[in-house]
């Protein structure tokens, strides 16, 4: 008769054995669900990362491109300016002329 009652005990140590492994891998599946999701949360950052980066980079080109078109358009206004003092100096010295012509 002992070994008719060791039969339940060693179905319920077996049962029990059973129901903690069953246990440790629920476990290690949640675990491994929750480390597959951070993965995907860090792909989504990395996407958006270099998103951001790409407009950044395109306006960091408009602004390169905008400080060219303003050094060109500040060359220029220096020569006009220069033109325009030459004719000033040059309008002087004609009514300095005309001044003299007149007397």
């Amino acid at each position: 008769m002992a070994s008719a009652e060791s039969q339940p005990r060693f179905g319920q140590s077996v049962k029990g054995l059973l129901s903690e492994k069953v246990g440790s891998c629920s476990g290690d599946v949640i675990a491994m669900t929750r480390q597959v999701l951070k993965g995907s949360r860090s792909q989504e950052l990395l996407g958006q990362a270099a998103r951001n980066m790409v407009i950044q980079e395109d306006a960091i080109l408009h602004s390169e491109d905008s400080l060219r078109k303003m050094s060109i358009i500040t060359t220029h206004l220096q020569y006009q300016q220069e033109a325009i003092q030459k004719n000033v100096e040059h309008s002087k010295n004609l009514q300095d002329q005309l001044r003299h012509l007149l007397k």
